[in-house]
């Protein structure tokens, strides 16, 4: 598990995955990734957008950006926990993702980035 803690909002991802298939005879792996969003402040904070940055060994960058998570921006109390799974499938059985959540402060509309730290995606077979 990969973890990082910025402003008071810990971010918690998890991966797996998930097998391979074939799209323009050309093999891709698929990938998924499980965020824990806790917050560990005083405040209520409000997941706004993101934006991810995906990479895979063949050297092949995406960026994705957009409004909340999954259709939803979560509004998380001091102590509250939000958790969504998702995916991304790559050409290459290794890369890694990266990004941030922009967050507000429900009592002071300030908004602030959260870091997603940078975490591995390897396919089990290609492993050490």
């Amino acid at each position: 598990m990969t973890e990082q803690v910025t402003k008071g909002i810990k971010i918690s991802v998890q991966t797996e995955f998930e097998g391979t298939f074939y799209k323009n005879d050309t093999i891709h792996y698929a990938f998924s990734y499980e965020i824990a969003i806790e917050n560990q402040s005083e405040d209520t904070t409000q997941l706004l957008a993101r934006k991810w940055t995906i990479k895979d060994a063949l050297n092949d960058e995406e960026t994705i950006a957009g409004d909340g998570v999954l259709g939803e921006t979560p509004i998380i109390q001091p102590g509250g926990l939000h958790n969504y799974r998702s995916g991304c499938v790559l050409r290459s059985p290794h890369g890694a993702m990266k990004g941030f959540y922009l967050m507000e402060n429900i009592s002071t509309s300030n908004q602030f980035k959260v870091r997603i730290p940078t975490f591995k995606l390897s396919a089990s077979f290609a492993q050490n």
